[in-house]
């Protein structure tokens, strides 16, 4: 059970760093805001809550471990 929650926190937090990344990225390049650009950024964002998500899940996987 802790692996599986370990294991959730990390994918989580890299999930959210490469969201950030791409984000940054997906900006420099583009130098413009257009319809595609909105539905990478849609998709990034689901990327980050599924992460943010995993952060949580994680925590409490474990928080028996903890207390």
């Amino acid at each position: 059970m802790e692996l599986i929650g370990e294991t959730l926190d990390v994918v989580g937090k890299i999930m959210i760093a490469y969201t950030a990344i791409m984000v940054h990225y997906r900006f420099r390049q583009e130098h413009q805001v257009d319809d595609a650009v909105f539905k990478i950024m849609r998709r990034e964002h689901a990327i980050g809550i599924w992460g943010i998500t995993m952060i949580v899940v994680g925590y409490i996987m474990r928080l028996p471990f903890i207390i």
